[in-house]
């Protein structure tokens, strides 16, 4: 039994992390405001979440404010990063708690298990039950379920043991009331008012009252994403699309597999090759490809016979498939801050979003633009440009990073140091070669001069 258990709570792990995608794929954005601070105390390197800082003190973490004052003495095991006000606490490696931006201990560290709120809701485990919590800590449903989601929608998939060798899989409310009941094998949460359930090992979408919308009987379901879902026949094995809404069938079953999502269109593979669908229509689009990844910003990365380039919204190839990507760098043909990273002939630069070269195609290895910078690699050194492709950071390094939350990693005679926008070094600075970087960056600043 506890086996089975296990395997149920994989499953509804994998049901709500797709919903989690589907939530991220219209275009929530929960980032926060974070930076990278370094702890005198610790000599370590620490994270500064939306004005609260971890700090840690004799191998213990806890948490201080922007001013300095300290919200929470170092006394857990382990912290995780603040997320829209909460943060899972450790008291040791088995025991979890959640703490609040006011550092008050809402859930004690006597939980096994404790997921961030959704709705306003914690799902949390002690020992091999499940209960849910408010956002005060005030127990709404004691601990009772064996496998549980958190809540979306105003509803959370429980599994109820209906006799000593099954447990059927069903919804309740947010006041435990059992709204659809545990009929099913298994159940993904609700999303755009609809859930996938299985049964006999078939799968097919209700509605909220529990109404078949599509009929439980195809192989594979996906969770509802922009009205859509996939189903996949039990007896070829490829996909269809569907419309969420009224059930109806959109495409033939014709797609091996959906690879990706952006901007109105699936990515779909249909033998061998990957081509695009239109979630209004359900029409294939922009030809096929060996390779193609999602639309980001109104421009997507296409390859056929090994060669790359950028396609925008409109199937134009703004980029014509004359590229390579032997390096595999990740983020290559994909705009960040406007330009993409491209290669071709063993050296790589930057075009704009109309396909131009505006950075020549002339370093060894480089990686995409984040916060202004981009490390790149010329005649075995690594440094930083600008979007202008002048030298900001001077070439110097070995290996180097993009820059995030205002820092990046770089190498110097096989040591590792952390650096600032500026080349100035923030972290294992004591044999960083200061003088040498402000002497480079000082020659840098004088041929700019004498340019303008």
């Amino acid at each position: 039994m506890k086996q089975a258990e296990r395997s149920i709570a994989r499953v509804l792990g994998v049901f709500l992390c797709l919903a989690l995608w589907a939530q991220a794929a219209q275009g929530q954005d929960t980032k926060p405001n974070k930076k990278y601070v370094d702890d005198e105390e610790c000599g370590c390197e620490l994270v500064f979440v939306d004005g609260i800082q971890t700090t840690q003190r004799n191998g213990l973490f806890g948490f201080k404010l922007e001013d300095g004052t300290e919200l929470v003495p170092p006394k857990y095991k382990f912290v995780d990063e603040f997320r829209d006000g909460f943060c899972i606490v450790l008291g040791d490696y088995e025991q979890v708690g959640m703490i609040n931006r006011r550092g008050e201990e809402i859930l004690p560290c006597v939980f096994q298990e404790v997921v961030y709120p959704t709705e306003g809701i914690i799902k949390a485990r002690r020992g091999d039950l499940y209960g849910f919590y408010d956002t005060t800590g005030r127990e709404m449903l004691a601990p009772q379920w064996r496998a549980a989601s958190s809540f979306f929608e105003g509803r959370a998939v429980v599994s109820v043991q209906l006799d000593s060798f099954t447990a059927g899989y069903g919804y309740i409310d947010t006041a435990g009331r059992m709204v659809l009941p545990p009929v099913y094998e298994y159940a993904y949460p609700f999303s755009e008012g609809r859930a996938a359930v299985k049964q006999y090992d078939r799968m097919g979408l209700i509605d909220a009252h529990g109404r078949e919308v599509i009929p439980i009987k195809y192989g594979f379901l996906s969770s509802m994403n922009h009205g859509r879902v996939f189903a996949r026949d039990g007896e070829t094995g490829l996909l269809a699309m569907f419309d969420g809404g009224d059930g109806q069938r959109m495409t033939p079953f014709a797609y091996d597999d959906v690879t990706g999502y952006g901007e109105g269109c699936y990515v779909v593979r249909r033998n061998n090759m990957l081509t695009y669908l239109d979630e209004k229509k359900g029409r294939e689009r922009y030809g096929l490809y060996d390779m193609a990844g999602p639309f980001m910003e109104g421009f997507a990365c296409v390859a056929r016979g090994g060669k790359y380039g950028i396609l925008n919204r409109r199937g134009k190839k703004v980029l014509p498939l004359e590229y390579d990507n032997t390096k595999r760098r990740p983020g290559a043909y994909v705009f960040h801050e406007g330009l993409a990273l491209v290669e071709k002939d063993g050296r790589m630069g930057f075009v704009n979003t109309k396909g131009k070269v505006v950075i020549p195609l002339q370093y060894e290895s480089a990686f995409y633009f984040t916060e202004g910078l981009a490390p790149v690699c010329k005649d075995g050194a690594w440094g930083y440009i600008d979007h202008q492709g002048r030298e900001v950071i001077p070439f110097l390094f070995g290996p180097s990073s993009v820059f995030e939350y205002g820092r990046a990693s770089v190498i110097y005679n096989n040591e590792t140091y952390k650096i600032d926008p500026s080349g100035q070094c923030v972290k294992n600075c004591s044999t960083f070669p200061t003088a040498e970087v402000q002497r480079r960056m000082a020659r840098l600043a004088v041929e700019r001069n004498a340019i303008q």
